[in-house]
């Protein structure tokens, strides 16, 4: 079932998601190469609960952190670790989710640890240009089809390839409700948009090949041909009449980050 929002809870939405900008903006001023994925988890943490929200991750399914952080190959799910230290070159995809006055935010930003290479760097632009040219198709009378297409043919003309297995979802009261909301598909298909849905849409982007493979954690999805993967994730309501209604921020991260962009 399509749960649609109100104004009023769209306004609730709107909070808990830029929370999870400002967590993001948190990460991002401490990755760096030596710091443990567990040390960025615990910030994310520190900084939501501070801030009068619940991490909407930890425990989800059993899953263990307040963040997943999926490091280079990793395309998502990955589980913050002591162990996992990240070194000068690594891409890192946090993605965080909050719960605030009832309401769940989600959104994804893939960072670069120092100095990446060219290929690398191509790789994290595309993908997050094509987040925006999802949300361009994200319009009230359209359907998932239509973003997923647009998502699709941005990526794979520039010869990269889309992950089929994940999507991006309904949000709401829940971190996942109905519909789906892949990044490929035909024009025309899929679930039609209607004013008050609110949704994530998340392209995940790899080189080399689309499929992935699931490590023995049971939770880590990884690109099968071991090249890197890409992942920006932005909450959008649907609005009656007009583009949508980007929820999340990037704007925070920008804000750390200054002349770099990742």
């Amino acid at each position: 079932m399509i749960y649609l929002k109100t104004d009023e809870e769209i306004e609730l939405m709107r909070a808990a998601n830029q929370l999870v900008g400002r967590t993001l903006a948190e990460v991002a001023k401490i990755i760096a190469p030596g710091i443990s994925t567990k040390a960025l988890d615990k910030r994310a943490e520190e900084f939501i609960r501070d801030h009068g929200a619940t991490p909407a991750f930890l425990g989800y399914n059993g899953f263990s952190g307040s963040l997943c952080i999926s490091v280079n190959d990793e395309v998502v799910h990955g589980i913050p670790s002591e162990k996992r230290i990240l070194v000068e070159g690594d891409i890192v995809s946090v993605d965080c989710g909050t719960k605030l006055a009832g309401f769940t935010g989600d959104s994804a930003y893939t960072f670069a640890v120092g100095e990446v290479s060219s290929e690398v760097m191509a790789l994290l632009r595309t993908t997050k240009e094509s987040l925006y040219v999802g949300i361009a198709e994200a319009v009230a009378g359209k359907r998932t089809g239509d973003i997923g297409n647009a998502i699709q043919r941005y990526c794979e003309e520039r010869g990269y390839h889309v992950v089929r297995e994940l999507t991006g979802h309904g949000i709401g009261r829940s971190l996942h409700e109905s519909p789906e909301v892949p990044n490929y598909g035909k024009r025309a298909t899929g679930t039609e948009l209607r004013p008050g849905m609110c949704i994530c849409i998340e392209p995940m982007i790899n080189i080399g090949s689309k499929n992935v493979v699931q490590e023995r954690d049971g939770w880590t999805i990884r690109t099968k041909t071991r090249k890197p993967s890409a992942h920006f994730e932005h909450c959008v309501a649907i609005r009656e009449g007009g583009k949508a209604d980007i929820l999340s921020s990037f704007d925070f991260i920008a804000e750390v980050l200054g002349e770099r962009e990742f």
